[in-house]
């Protein structure tokens, strides 16, 4: 399964890059991965997102405060049954503060919040990869320090 993590804006606190690209590399290990920072003013973002090439049958997953919160565990199910289900390509949208613009985040197939609270984007990026991370280790039947 290819895993495509598309934020909205650049990492800029380069402790929290740090953290984000150890927690990438860890999921490199379990599936393909492209991570890409895009700008709030780029062509892409302005067209609504139709330059965004999205594979036929992708599962797009917005962060959202209001989308589903999953338990890590529930998480890891859910990303295991799309894996068994076929499922070959994941796209994970984490917008800026401000989120997605609209014509972008009607696109998902789904609305997912990591949390009630409230994070900063940025932080917000590391605990999805470090999510997506947990439940790929856990699916592979590899233990996770808890």
């Amino acid at each position: 399964m290819r895993i495509r993590l598309l934020m909205l804006g650049k990492t800029r606190r380069p402790e929290i890059r740090a953290l984000l690209e150890d927690y990438t590399g860890r999921i490199r290990r379990f599936a393909e991965l492209e991570m890409r920072e895009l700008r709030e003013d780029s062509p892409a973002v302005r067209h609504g997102g139709r330059r965004i090439e999205l594979t036929a049958g992708a599962s797009v997953v917005l962060l959202d405060a209001t989308g589903k919160e999953f338990s890590s565990e529930q998480f890891a199910r859910w990303l295991g049954g799309c894996r068994d289900r076929g499922v070959r390509e994941m796209v994970f949208l984490c917008g800026a503060a401000e989120g997605f613009p609209d014509s972008l985040a009607r696109r998902a197939t789904m609305k997912m919040s990591l949390s009630p609270l409230t994070f900063s984007h940025e932080l917000a990026r590391v605990m999805l990869a470090e999510q997506i991370y947990r439940a790929l280790a856990q699916l592979a039947g590899h233990p996770y320090p808890k």
